[in-house]
């Protein structure tokens, strides 16, 4: 194993690079813009061109370095083959061989929730653990699956996409990938927001939701914290959904351990505590015992993760 190693996470806005030593130890991270133009053609380049400066700047041999980890948002075959990053413009290619030719280093490549999730395995709140899922809940809800220490990726790419498992067939809005009734609906910071709306609209109910000029996941979480009976309810019904989620991804995976991630867990035990009390009810037996713990790499986790890709190499 080499001594350093650069972590990578694309997202929509910028994209955060991590130069990290392959013990795991994040020296130093930095931000770039993410350049959409030209469907998104300049976004490897100018990644090579900050990593070569970084290089530059260190004083770094190439030869101490193991490589370049790059999460990316959207799916990723086990040969590195990007399968359309919608937000990014992109297409599909082989995102490994294109950004290894620029920097005449080995690249691996990884969904950005799946390269989350092994963060938080190899560095964060799943650590000790080498069986594990995160579940993040952000907009969307999204996840990652660690098995035996490695990103489960799929035939397609597409393993670990939690947010869409079928939750209510009868659910009449449309979910952001164009179905009906999946988690991501109900067990999200947007889905907790619409469902807030729908009760206050459909009811006289005192609550104090009614008197914010705008409702947030943040806001129903404090509200119920200080006891508003409308808000603890949306707060209890997002719990009992996501465990029912957790509880049927257990019965396929048997994980020694989820993670929990993303902006609403910030909400901290009120939201784990709640989920892991729902979960152990409805669990198989022999998954009843599964560790929930939450995330704590924050924005970070990606960077860790695509640097942990590395250590397979």
């Amino acid at each position: 194993m080499k001594q350093y190693g650069f972590g990578v996470d694309v997202g929509g806005t910028t994209v955060k690079i991590g130069l990290l030593e392959m013990t795991g130890t994040l020296l130093e991270s930095w931000e770039i813009p993410t350049r959409l133009e030209n469907s998104g053609g300049f976004i490897l380049e100018d990644i090579a061109a900050s990593i070569r400066g970084k290089i530059a700047e260190k004083n770094l041999e190439i030869g101490d370095i193991q490589g370049v980890g790059l999460g990316v948002p959207g799916p990723v075959l086990a040969d590195g083959t990007v399968c359309k990053c919608i937000n990014l413009g992109w297409g599909v290619f082989n995102v490994e061989r294109e950004l290894s030719e620029k920097l005449s280093l080995p690249v691996r490549a990884g969904n950005d929730a799946d390269v989350a999730a092994l963060g938080e395995q190899w560095r964060g709140g799943g650590a000790g653990y080498q069986n594990l899922v995160m579940v993040t809940l952000g907009t969307g809800c999204g996840g990652g699956i660690i098995l035996n220490g490695r990103i489960v990726h799929g035939a397609h790419g597409a393993a670990g996409e939690i947010g869409h498992l079928i939750m209510r067939e009868d659910e009449p809005e449309t979910c952001g990938c164009g179905k009906h009734g999946h988690l991501e609906q109900y067990a999200s910071a947007t889905g907790i927001v619409r469902l807030a709306r729908q009760a206050l609209d459909s009811s006289e109910r005192e609550s104090a939701l009614r008197d914010l000029p705008e409702i947030t996941c943040e806001a129903v979480f404090q509200a119920a914290k200080q006891g508003d009976a409308l808000a603890e309810e949306l707060v209890d019904d997002f719990c009992h959904t996501l465990a029912v989620g957790m509880a049927d991804i257990a019965n396929v995976i048997d994980p020694e351990a989820f993670v929990l991630g993303g902006g609403v867990s910030k909400a901290g035990e009120m939201l784990r505590g709640r989920v892991e009390e729902y979960y152990r009810k409805l669990a198989f037996h022999v998954c009843e015992g599964t560790t929930i713990t939450l995330a704590t790499l924050g924005s970070d986790a990606g960077i860790y993760g695509a640097a942990g890709l590395l250590l397979n190499l």
